[in-house]
């Protein structure tokens, strides 16, 4: 898939522009084990690179002009690199855009050409956003020789989300495109970004992804109600408890001690993420020990606590989860990604994977008359140049 992937963005690049591309630059959708909302959060993630990609074919030019073409929508957008930049009404644009916005003063930066295509689901929570960003960044470094390092790449990538595209996402999307290696997990650490691997070998499991092809409208205003109301409340424990710096300084018990002073919404909001950040570290532990039967039920907390608690989870996605839930090859389920919409990741016996596919998709159809996409994955390496 990747090699087809590859052999078609680059003849689509000789038909663009004439002449082969200098660079490939492959760049991962990520999935995330557990640690939803919480990267925001002063807490922990165990996200992974995935072996969906957006692809690049990329060459700088002698004079200043841009060209990026979008294959997939067909999508074609130019400019000067010495223009100034603003957001522009073409979304998927304003992903280069930011990116380029942070490295407009960079003495070697020249025009160039880009076609891009992806094989990560747009809406389905796997952070195509990310995939983009980090991979473009990826392509301005090798063409120019920026000398950016995997972190600073990764930071830029958060910043133009924030700054061109509008959502006031934390950095695990463009941290776990850019760091992911084969068949690992990474424990990051959001206030350091110090983090560590964990080999993600789960025997005779799989990870199976049922994208519910839904994406409600409120994912951006309700992403960043959300920001607003963790914050608020931390402002409350901090006034209870001046000790304490961030939420993973917090216990369930202090969350619950002020649940009057927090108010219903943000005590609800403030008592999943200190949860959700012990439930990160019990499912490192868990891993370690290959206890998956452990790993499995936290991942059904996390996805209760963000369908009560949170409040970021839809009906189509609950339906999911609770088709699995009591099914004896499944392990665990929850929601993945920012919500109200996009997936869910189940830990499924390999052997009952397509059996799950099948009778999910027909009850599912059967609810919402909307066809389910199932996704196979596997955890593959972060944002890289492609070499035969």
């Amino acid at each position: 898939m990747k090699k087809k992937l590859v052999k078609q963005v680059t003849a689509f690049y000789k038909e663009c522009f004439g002449e082969a591309p200098q660079h490939i630059v492959l760049s991962p959708g990520r999935i995330n084990i557990i640690g939803e909302h919480v990267d925001y959060n002063d807490g922990y993630v165990l996200p992974a690179a995935i072996n969906k990609y957006v692809c690049f074919a990329v060459s700088p030019n002698e004079d200043s002009k841009c060209a990026i073409v979008a294959k997939d929508i067909d999508g074609h957008y130019e400019f000067n690199v010495n223009d100034e930049l603003k957001p522009v009404d073409k979304m998927w644009v304003n992903y280069f855009l930011g990116v380029l916005h942070q490295l407009q003063d960079r003495d070697n930066l020249k025009g160039f050409n880009i076609v891009f295509s992806s094989t990560v689901p747009m809406g389905a929570g796997l952070s195509s956003s990310a995939a983009v960003e980090c991979g473009f960044a990826f392509a301005l470094n090798e063409m120019f020789g920026f000398g950016l390092s995997k972190e600073k790449i990764a930071l830029i990538g958060q910043k133009s989300e924030h700054t061109f595209v509008g959502v006031n996402c934390g950095i695990m999307d463009q941290f776990a495109s850019v760091f992911g290696k084969k068949n690992q997990v990474i424990k990051l650490d959001c206030n350091t970004l110090e983090h560590d691997y964990h080999k993600a070998d789960f025997k005779d499991y799989a990870l199976l992804l049922l994208d519910s092809r839904v994406k409600h409208t409120h994912l951006t205003s309700g992403y960043n109600d959300r920001r607003r109301e963790v914050e608020e409340g931390f402002a409350v424990l901090k006034h209870h408890y001046p000790e304490i710096t961030t939420f993973r300084d917090c216990t369930e018990e202090m969350v619950l001690a002020v649940k009057e002073a927090l108010g219903e919404v943000n005590f609800k909001r403030c008592h999943f993420v200190v949860k959700e950040i012990q439930r990160v570290l019990d499912a490192v532990n868990a891993l370690e020990k290959q206890d998956f039967a452990t790993l499995g039920a936290l991942m059904l907390e996390t996805h209760d606590g963000l369908s009560k608690d949170y409040e970021v989870s839809c009906e189509e996605i609950d339906f999911l989860v609770d088709a699995v839930r009591n099914d004896e090859n499944v392990l665990g389920s929850r929601m993945m990604g920012g919500g109200f919409g996009g997936c869910s990741i189940s830990l499924v016996k390999k052997n009952a994977v397509d059996g799950i596919i099948e009778r999910v998709s027909r009850e599912y159809k059967e609810k919402f008359h909307i066809a389910l996409e199932p996704y196979k994955i596997k955890i593959a390496k972060g944002t890289t140049l492609y070499t035969e």
